[in-house]
């Protein structure tokens, strides 16, 4: 009897230490990323001169591009410009938002893309999506996973505290995500995947338990390897369910209202508390505001400038957010009323 087996897309080097940006160029020789030299590196405007100068002595053919934001013109605008030299590939060196734009054009350039995150604020490092801001506001956009990952630790510890902290809470939400998988499963019959959900859920647990934070290499090792299991369970199930549930909705819903609220990670953060406040689920309701507590996240409407009449707008506003998913919120179905009192009790149960 044949044996079946799925294959799994997987980054062909995943590597997390400090100096890799320095090493980049024997990275993408020793793992045949790049042979002939042909490299496109896009980095963002904070640091890129700083970045230029590291690469240059391992990667002196490469060609530097500058990414001036996170936008979808930005990213077009990269893509338009790989696109008229042969190159084998491009690296993005930065944050969230230039990798994000520079996943994106190279999907317009249809050449693959390297990852080498400077931060750790979100799961974009690896996920199968891009997330630009545009005229209208901000959206995700389906692009392929990077081939290669690196994450250079000595950046990540000169990165603002509050958006290394912010990775936490992002991971920290799979575990809410899974659980709203898991009730649309049972309830609308919606095909899950176990091995994405186990994936998820393991990349959160590995940082619920744990004692030390950003100041430690060994913490931020974790949290990286978290971060990009994430993303990855996400190409595994071919869509954002294991990591994004009413969580994610929420934070998308204060993005478009409040525009400026607050990072990614911080608002996934208090929409995952707030989502197993709703299921009454006490035990994980105190294992995540423990966790974020611990890590300086915000945790109440008020941490993040917002009221909680305005906190209450933007759970009722949530499930527009993402249009056939379901989660807690659809499930629930709660009168604006009833969502106002939710709220007021979060704020009295976790606050105090």
């Amino acid at each position: 009897m044949p044996l079946l087996a799925r294959m799994l897309p997987a980054p062909l080097t995943m590597d997390v230490r400090r100096g890799a940006v320095a090493q980049l160029g024997a990275v993408l020789a020793d793992s045949r990323v790049a042979t002939s030299g042909r490299v496109a590196v896009a980095v963002g405007p904070g640091q890129g001169d700083v970045i230029e100068g590291l690469i240059a002595p391992t990667l002196a053919e490469a060609e530097v591009f500058r990414v001036a934001d996170g936008s979808v013109d930005a990213a077009v605008s990269l893509g338009a410009d790989l696109r008229k030299g042969a190159y084998e590939v491009v690296v993005g060196v930065g944050g969230g938002r230039t990798i994000d734009a520079t996943k994106y054009a190279a999907s317009l350039a249809g050449i693959p893309m390297v990852a080498v995150a400077t931060n750790l604020s979100h799961d974009g490092i690896c996920s199968p999506t891009a997330s630009l801001t545009y005229e209208g506001g901000k959206g995700s956009f389906g692009v392929p996973m990077p081939l290669a990952i690196l994450v250079d630790l000595d950046f990540v510890h000169n990165a603002p505290e509050s958006l290394v902290r912010s990775g936490v809470g992002d991971v920290i939400s799979n575990l809410s995500a899974i659980e709203d998988w898991q009730l649309g499963n049972v309830e609308r019959g919606e095909p899950i995947d176990g091995l994405a959900c186990s994936m998820a859920r393991t990349a959160a647990e590995a940082l619920v338990g744990r004692r030390d934070s950003i100041e430690s290499d060994a913490f931020l090792t974790v949290l990286a390897e978290s971060l990009i299991l994430s993303g990855m369970s996400m190409v595994i199930a071919g869509s954002s369910r294991p990591s994004s549930g009413g969580d994610h909705e929420i934070l998308h819903a204060v993005d478009q209202l409040f525009p400026g609220t607050s990072n990614h990670g911080e608002l996934a953060g208090i929409g995952a508390a707030f989502c197993f406040f709703l299921r009454e689920d006490r035990q994980r309701l105190d294992q995540v505001s423990d966790c974020l507590r611990q890590h300086k996240l915000p945790l109440l409407p008020d941490h993040i400038g917002l009221t909680n009449e305005q906190f209450t707008q933007a759970v009722l506003f949530a499930p527009s957010t993402r249009p056939g998913r379901y989660t807690i919120l659809e499930h629930l179905r709660l009168s604006e009323s009833e969502v106002r009192d939710r709220v007021e009790d979060y704020v009295r149960t976790v606050g105090s």
